[in-house]
């Protein structure tokens, strides 16, 4: 994958300025196209990364039950208009065969996959995915929830509005007893 031309991006912040009547010119202005590439670079900087990459990192642990990092923040940029949307995800699998891989893995995962233009769809399925590539888990279960700057700041304008979505993976979607009680955990 290429890397960020930072100078197209100048161009391009400095024509959407002229286009929405502005000088780029003036004095608060002149930098912005400077600081927007230099801005797009860091948040779609998971557009390079794989995020099956972080599982590359396994131990051998006796242990065949949940684990779950609830709470990872994230921020992505809404990939039909350009404006961010955040919130936390929440990352569980049952290993397998005593594989396991170190907590912040998964963190580091879900910051890979949303630094990239995408939808909140899009990120629970690949980060499930992901885990199961990886790490052939006995189920895993992704919960992924945000508020989108789309619906916040025009269109309908709901501030507030969350937007949930889940994937599950192996045992997760077979047993409702099993995903009620991660749901459980993740909302107390």
């Amino acid at each position: 994958m290429q890397s960020v031309d930072h100078k197209k991006i100048q161009q391009a912040v400095t024509m959407i300025l002229e286009a929405i009547g502005e000088d780029p010119s003036r004095e608060g202005l002149e930098d912005t196209p400077k600081r927007v590439a230099k801005m797009y670079a860091e948040v779609f900087q998971g557009l390079n990364q794989d995020p099956k990459e972080h599982f590359q990192t396994v131990f051998g642990e006796d242990h065949e039950e949940l684990v779950l990092v609830k709470d990872i923040p994230f921020f992505s940029m809404c990939e039909h208009h350009l404006v961010p949307f955040f919130g936390h995800a929440h990352v569980g699998y049952i290993p397998r065969g005593g594989k396991v891989t170190g907590l912040s893995k998964l963190a580091r995962a879900v910051e890979a996959v949303a630094k990239r233009p995408q939808l909140q769809e899009r990120i629970t399925a690949t980060i499930a995915d992901s885990v199961v590539e990886s790490l052939d888990p006995h189920g895993v279960i992704v919960v992924v929830e945000a508020e989108h700057m789309c619906m916040t700041m025009r269109g309908v304008k709901k501030p507030g509005a969350k937007t949930i979505t889940t994937a599950v993976r192996g045992k997760y979607a077979e047993d409702a007893s099993l995903r009620a009680e991660v749901l459980g955990f993740i909302k107390s």
